[in-house]
């Protein structure tokens, strides 16, 4: 309790120093012109001084235009690669070595209809997509003309940023978070192993489900490596050591979020209060980026994908909104039977149905173009051929429907003036799927998730399914048929990325969904808080309790031991209070005995020797409830075992953590093993930081066991007073600058690894006030 004081009077403190910043002098502020191709009127560009962009436009098509030019200015590096990785474009300036990964992320743009697709957003998507594109491109051609201010990857990688199309901002799709393919062909070798009951040990299904095996499924004939083109297409890229690669994926295979909104009856000020912390891969820059965009009919400011139009996170002066991710599986494997006299054609129906193949050329530098042939079945790309089986796999997504490029129906919403507008928006909203939590100055609070939907008949997308025909989504759903909420009584509105669907209702959109420890930690502190503030919930998504290490403790109450090691490691939990914070002795022997030790024995006890080390994920839920469940899990004498299993893995992780941290646990810390590093272009690091928290904290930090390297978090954490908006803070770390060079690459890094924010400032009059760059964009180019 003394350390957690310690830490909220040092948050507080911190939060006092950014209210009561300095204010830039006119004198020190720095001032520039720059002529603009394609700008009608002038536009004002103030940067305050923690390096967010503020753009006021006389209309929203210069604002766009001066939102792309300044998302190149500050990020354009992040965005090109962004932009090559997505259109599988990488060999055109890396070399041949990515040819293959080019030619399986082409597999997964959009292809449709463009008519339809654009249409799906409403009216002035594609102008805003224009326009963004037309800034983006203007800086481009202006570095060509000045290749001495060009950001540094590009002179170390030796090759020039390109020029962006329209399309470009919605065909790419592999960027977006969707479910659950990854599980399907997990639980698929677990019955092939195990039985069609083994299914039930790898995810705690909600509702309530025993998993089924699709008629005419062999479980047996899906490969282990049927997702090898799926996870090229999916995978992002870093540069190290001057080279490129593919970035490494998260061993935990996991990224949440949390979000809430406070009703003015529960607020300190009177006024509702919402926080959105959204969790992802921590790079340097962050993967968003914070903006002000300000024009006639439109004042919107928040966080947004770097290389999108618009605002997906934030406030327009009206309407507060901010998300998490909503569970509806939109992915199904299907398995095909080949024609043994013409492996060109699968069965589908009573026939045969031939692959379609599109060929394209794909630029390779240093070497003449590449021909990839991109097969297709009806349902979508084909993920692999194999001959020995004769069988084929392909995969059927949302992404590949109109409506559905990541994020970009932001555009839709962020304009609302109240619940209604918004939900309306929000019942189009194609992917991710999402929980968004709303609130706005009026004082009404509410809940609204949305993402497109397929209605599967007699089948629930829980294992593959064979692609003859048996097996096919009917539509989708309507949107506004999902559930939502609007003041509630309880005058909360949470969301974590649980199982959030009201009993039987009508529209199942999946059955895999995260634990619920986030969201019962959330609204364990906010219930217990009659009146919260903005620096409440800072601190709450600061919060480091895991509630599962509090259950798993609670089990070893009765536990004892001869041996010495068990023993020591006893003592040292069973007062810990599950606060994983950087600091913590226990919790540096909880972690690691938890990630390292307990979870894999649990493993090898509940599952199929041949698939016990291969399946990568383990549902804490399962775990948990086999430790205070020990009869129904493992059988006659499961109180034994599981005393066994907990005892062996105790004296195993404490060992280690001794061989590590030294002999005496009172100097142990979780810090000293967690760590953060935001890992940057060529090099350019930010960190490593000592780290608190774990995958089932509000201020979550999902980590990689073999390392204690972070691997995904909130970079960005935004909390509002709304209708006191510059009452508002946030933090992007490490920086809101993707240039090595500028003194916003890094410079909020620290308050993020404290736990300060800044004010997010929405006033002209503030912001002038905290303006540190102002550069003025002026209709025109060389010569005007």
């Amino acid at each position: 309790m003394r350390r957690r004081l310690r830490a909220g009077v040092a948050l507080v403190a911190g939060l006092m120093v950014s209210l009561t910043a300095p204010s830039v002098s006119a004198q020190s502020r720095q001032a520039t012109e720059q002529y603009v191709p394609g700008l009608r009127q002038p536009v004002e560009l103030l940067v305050d001084q923690w390096g967010v962009p503020h753009i006021y436009a006389r209309n929203t098509d210069d604002l766009f235009l001066a939102q792309g030019f300044n998302a190149a200015r500050d990020r354009l590096f992040q965005i090109d690669l962004w932009r090559r990785r997505g259109l599988g474009e990488l060999s055109a300036v890396f070399g041949p070595a990515y040819v293959e990964q080019d030619k399986a992320t082409r597999m997964f743009l959009y292809r449709g209809d463009m008519d339809r697709e654009w249409s799906s957003y409403g009216p002035g998507a594609k102008q805003a997509a224009t326009r963004f594109t037309d800034g983006i491109n203007a800086y481009v051609r202006l570095l060509a003309a000045n290749p001495e201010s060009m950001p540094p990857e590009f002179r170390q990688l030796g090759y020039a940023p390109a020029l962006w199309r329209p399309e470009d901002v919605v065909r790419i799709r592999s960027h977006g978070i969707s479910k659950n393919v990854f599980s399907e062909v997990l639980r698929s070798l677990l019955v092939c192993a195990g039985g069609i009951k083994a299914a039930g040990s790898l995810w705690q299904l909600e509702p309530e489900r025993t998993v089924a095996l699709p008629k005419g499924l062999d479980p047996c004939d899906v490969p282990v490596d049927v997702l090898r083109t799926y996870d090229l297409a999916t995978r992002g890229v870093v540069v190290e050591n001057g080279a490129l690669r593919l970035a490494p994926a998260d061993p935990a295979g996991a990224e949440g979020s949390n979000a809430w909104a406070i009703s003015p009856g529960r607020s300190a000020t009177g006024r509702p209060i919402l926080a959105s912390d959204p969790h992802r891969s921590l790079t340097a820059p962050s993967l968003r980026y914070l903006a002000h965009l300000s024009a006639p009919g439109l004042d919107v400011i928040g966080a947004g994908e770097p290389a999108l139009p618009g605002i997906s996170i934030g406030h327009n002066g009206t309407v507060a909104f901010g998300l998490t991710i909503f569970g509806t599986d939109q992915e199904d494997l299907y398995v095909y039977q080949l024609d043994p006299d013409d492996p060109g054609r699968y069965r589908y129906g009573d026939g045969w149905e031939r692959f379609k193949t599109t060929t394209e050329q794909v630029p390779v530098a240093g070497s003449a173009p590449v021909e990839v042939e991109l097969p297709f079945t009806r349902h979508g790309p084909l993920l692999k051929i194999d001959r020995q089986r004769n069988l084929a796999y392909a995969l059927r997504t949302t992404w590949l429907e109109p409506g559905t490029s990541p994020y970009f129906g932001s555009l839709t919403y962020m304009g609302a003036r109240d619940f209604t507008e918004f939900a309306t928006a929000m019942s189009t909203w194609g992917g991710p799927p999402e929980n968004q939590v709303y609130a706005d100055k009026s004082g009404n609070v509410g809940w609204v998730p949305g993402g497109l939907t397929p209605k599967r008949t007699g089948y629930d997308g829980l294992l593959p399914v064979p692609g003859d025909g048996r097996y096919e989504w009917d539509g989708f759903y309507d949107g506004a048929r999902l559930p939502r909420s609007y003041n509630p009584r309880r005058g909360l509105v949470t969301s974590a990325n649980e199982f959030d669907l009201p009993a039987n209702h009508p529209v199942q959109v999946g059955f895999e969904w995260d634990p619920p420890y986030r969201k019962q930690r959330i609204d364990e502190v906010l219930a217990s808080t009659p009146r919260s503030s903005v620096a409440d919930s800072i601190r709450l998504q600061s919060d480091k309790v895991s509630k599962p290490a509090q259950r798993i403790v609670r089990v070893l109450a009765g536990l004892t031991s001869t041996d010495p090691d068990t023993t020591r490691a006893l003592e040292l939990l069973r007062s810990y209070d599950g606060a994983a914070e950087a600091d913590s002795p226990a919790a540096a022997l909880f972690e690691p005995w938890f990630s390292r030790h307990l979870v894999p024995a649990f493993r090898r006890a509940v599952l199929p020797p041949t698939v016990a080390d291969f399946i990568p994920v383990t549902d804490a839920r399962l775990l948990v409830d086999a430790l205070e469940n020990p009869e129904r899990w493992f059988g006659s004498g499961g109180t034994a075992t599981r005393d066994e299993l907990l005892a062996t893995t105790l004296a195993a992780a404490y060992r280690e953590v001794a061989g590590r941290l030294g002999a005496d646990p009172r100097v142990w810390k979780w810090g000293a093993l967690q760590y953060t590093e935001f890992a940057g272009p060529v090099g350019a690091n930010v960190g490593p930081f000592p780290r608190g928290g774990s995958a089932y904290t509000v201020d979550a930090s999902t980590y990689d066991p073999a390392t204690y390297r972070q691997s995904s978090g909130a970079s960005f954490k935004m909390v509002l007073d709304v209708g006191q908006w510059d009452n508002s803070r946030a933090v992007n770390a490490p920086g809101q600058s993707g240039d090595p060079r500028s003194p916003h690459y890094r410079d909020l890094a620290e308050r993020w690894r404290s736990g300060e924010y800044f004010p997010l400032l929405y006033s002209r009059a503030q912001v002038e006030r905290y303006a540190a760059i102002r550069i003025t964009l002026r209709p025109g180019g060389p010569g005007r």
